[in-house]
């Protein structure tokens, strides 16, 4: 599968340039017991349609970001650094 994927930094580039994090998911605290970062680490939502999802530009600027993507057609909506997630309505770690 290939399609392009909008770095925040460098712009429109094949995926291939890319290696995927997970869907983007508020992390569990450190006081939260085993079961809850379980959940975190292993448990996914897997949605069909868009969701926000980690990547990492690793032939590129070598940064993270964040992107939102149709999972259906594997096009992106938006691309954008974590410290802009407040702007899509992400909430806070």
């Amino acid at each position: 599968m290939s399609f392009l994927l909008a770095c925040p930094n460098c712009g429109k580039r094949q995926v291939s340039e890319f290696a995927f994090g997970n869907e983007y998911s508020k992390r569990a605290s450190q006081e939260e017991g085993f079961e809850a970062w379980t959940d975190y680490v292993f448990m996914k939502n897997n949605i069909r349609g868009k969701q926000v999802e980690w990547w990492y530009h690793r032939d590129g600027c070598k940064r993270w970001f964040l992107a939102l993507r149709d999972t259906t057609c594997s096009t992106d909506h938006v691309s954008f650094w974590f410290d802009d997630r407040e702007k899509y309505s992400l909430t806070s770690e």
